[in-house]
């Protein structure tokens, strides 16, 4: 190590960081676009529920307090997103592998 904490083998290579490119976990986040998956997948997720909602709920016309329906619809968009977004994930990173 150096005096600024910057490994002594960086300085041997040309001493040029890269402070443009992210490195590690924020690397991996960047290349597998998980930030895209994610709107993506939630969004999936938020109209498949409001699709359920609406066939087992609303057209039915459901006596019941709407309340545990609405507790019911957040988990199942959350998890409906989240299901979809490390599908397309998983897609981006096969992708990946096949490029390389």
């Amino acid at each position: 190590m150096t005096e600024d904490g910057r490994a002594a083998d960086a300085s041997a290579s040309g001493g040029e960081s890269r402070p443009d490119r992210p490195g590690g976990k924020a690397a991996l986040v960047e290349a597998l676009a998980v930030r895209k998956n994610a709107r993506r997948g939630f969004a999936f997720g938020f109209l498949f529920t409001l699709a359920v909602f609406a066939f087992f709920v609303l057209i039915p016309g459901v006596t019941r307090s709407p309340a545990y329906y609405v507790a019911l619809a957040f988990v199942l968009a959350t998890g409906i997103g989240g299901l979809a977004t490390a599908a397309l994930t998983v897609v981006t990173a096969y992708r990946l592998t096949k490029t390389l």
